[in-house]
């Protein structure tokens, strides 16, 4: 199995917020996982939160595409509609260069209410906005010459968009999905598959199943490198931590449980300090005891899971170097 990273850093503010933490502890985070031999790192991007999560994603992977040399740098997700798509092709295909060919491009439509009114974008524009941003991405890379692009939302006359990618034609495109359509829609389009952190293992297994059958469905070869999974990382060593990391799970989804998507999602939307303590206490995170964590990433595997990315909400350097010793050994063919 590989393993990666997920979430990004912290500006400002105390207290727990999903997955941030510091800038300065954030970098030397990433920088460990590269020496302790994990695959990749994929970061959030959020604005107008008030907490202080990242908002210049790309400017942060470039940065660590400097201090980096072997790590994959992913974003998770960049929301289109808030982008001018030409001057972001540039960064993209900036980043990939500075990079050494080492950018995973994840993009989405974005979901937060709050962000789409602080750009004065319609969220009722989220999906054409995305599409059109979609289509001048790909032609701008397809072919490295001037082109014209005129659509409901953008026109560009006789452009070219410099530099080129590394990767040719462009940046792997990943894309979060969670229901049936849009789980459909990715392998359809041609992208990879990022799922969420809080569904419990049978419904990954069902999505991984799902995505599978419609990358076959549309002529398009499957490999299981084009799924990655999000999993909360809390390793315990007795009964004590294990009831404070439930408490801060129980945290954790009371701040992302609006992320879920699919069958039974509601019940995560809005959650009461009751029911979001119940629901921690389910199979989605990766929280136990260094076995137990082994015996949940093997059930992951056997469904079809070979890539998982660790959002720890403390951001423990200690822990991950527990995992890389304790753990992941035991995920090797």
């Amino acid at each position: 199995m590989r393993f990666g990273l997920f979430g990004g850093a912290r500006s400002s503010g105390d207290g727990l917020a999903g997955d941030s933490i510091g800038y300065e502890r954030y970098i030397d985070y990433v920088l460990d996982a590269e020496a302790l031999g994990f695959h990749s790192v994929f970061v959030v991007e959020h604005h107008f939160t008030g907490v202080g999560q990242v908002s210049a994603s790309l400017s942060l992977l470039s940065y660590l595409a400097a201090r980096t040399s072997r790590i994959r740098l992913g974003t998770a997700v960049v929301v289109l509609p808030w982008h001018n798509p030409a001057l972001l092709a540039e960064q993209v295909a900036t980043l990939d260069l500075l990079s050494g060919g080492r950018f995973d491009f994840g993009v989405g439509k974005g979901y937060r209410e709050s962000e789409f009114a602080g750009f004065a974008i319609p969220a009722g524009e989220a999906g054409e906005r995305f599409e059109e941003a979609m289509d001048f991405l790909r032609a701008a890379w397809r072919g490295g010459g001037r082109f014209s692009h005129h659509g409901k939302y953008w026109n560009f006359e006789n452009v070219v968009i410099e530099p080129r990618p590394v990767q040719q034609p462009h940046p792997p495109f990943w894309l979060g999905a969670g229901s049936r359509a849009s789980i459909e829609r990715a392998a359809e389009a041609g992208y990879n598959l990022l799922l969420d952190q809080v569904a419990p293992i049978d419904v990954i297994v069902d999505r991984v199943r799902l995505f599978r059958e419609a990358c076959r469905s549309a002529g398009r070869s499957e490999s299981s490198s084009q799924v990655a999974v999000a999993r909360g990382l809390q390793i315990v060593a007795n009964d004590a931590e294990r009831a404070e990391a439930l408490i801060v799970r129980a945290r954790v989804l009371g701040a992302i449980g609006g992320l879920a998507r699919g069958p039974d999602a509601d019940r995560y939307h809005n959650m009461t300090v009751e029911a979001a303590a119940e629901l921690a206490a389910n199979d989605a995170p990766l929280l136990g005891t260094p076995a137990e964590i082994v015996a949940r990433l093997k059930q992951l595997r056997a469904g079809g899971v070979d890539y998982v990315l660790l959002v720890d909400p403390t951001g423990s350097r200690e822990a991950l170097a527990r995992f890389a010793a304790e753990i992941r050994p035991h995920l090797r063919d």
